[in-house]
C-alpha cells in the first residue's frame, strides 16, 4: 500500500540513486546508439548525476547513522542545485551561443581530466548550439535534466525532514 514513514528515507535514497544512474545511462545510449552528441554542459550534468547517484547510494548505506545519512542528503541537495543551475544555464544562455568552448563547463571537464579518464562517457563532441537541437519526447535534453534535478532535490528535502 503506502510507504511506511520509517522506510521512506531508505527507499527514497535508493530511488534517487537509481534515477540518477538511469539518467546517465539514457544519455549514454542516446549518444552511442542514436548519435546525440554532448556539449560541455551536457557532460558536466552527467558528472553531477553520477555524483548525486553516488551520494544517494552512500546515504542509503548509512541508514543506521542518521547524521551521516543527513550529511549525504545535504550533499545531494547541493549537487541538485548545481545541476539545475547548469541545466538552466545551458538552456537559457549556452544554447544560444555558437560556441561554448572554453566556458565554465569546458574548463571544469578539462581540469578534472574527465575526457581522458572515461572518454566514451565524458568526451565533448558538440557545441552548445548543436546540442540544443536534440530533443527527447519533444523537449531538449537539458529541460529533462533540469526537471530531474528538481525532482531529486524535492525528494531530498522530504528525506531531510524525516526522522
Amino acid at each position: 500500500m503506502f510507504i511506511q514513514p520509517s522506510k521512506l528515507p531508505a527507499r527514497a535514497l535508493a530511488g534517487m540513486a537509481a534515477a540518477s544512474f538511469a539518467a546517465v545511462a539514457v544519455a549514454y545510449v542516446a549518444q552511442h546508439q542514436f548519435g546525440v552528441k554532448p556539449c560541455p554542459w551536457c557532460v558536466l550534468q552527467r558528472l553531477v548525476f553520477l555524483l548525486i547517484g553516488t551520494a544517494s547510494f552512500l546515504g542509503w548505506l548509512m541508514q543506521a547513522k542518521r547524521a551521516l545519512r543527513q550529511g549525504f542528503v545535504v550533499l545531494v541537495l547541493m549537487l541538485c542545485a548545481a545541476g539545475l543551475t547548469a541545466a538552466v544555464f545551458q538552456h537559457e544562455v549556452a544554447s544560444q551561443s555558437a560556441s561554448c568552448a572554453l566556458g565554465l563547463a569546458d574548463k571544469i571537464v578539462t581540469a578534472l581530466n574527465l575526457e581522458d579518464l572515461w572518454p566514451s562517457m565524458f568526451m565533448i563532441t558538440a557545441n552548445c548550439a548543436d546540442a540544443a537541437a536534440y530533443r527527447f519526447v519533444g523537449l531538449p535534453y537539458e529541460v529533462w535534466s533540469g526537471m530531474l534535478f528538481l525532482g531529486l532535490g524535492a525528494m531530498g528535502v522530504v528525506v531531510l525532514g524525516k526522522r
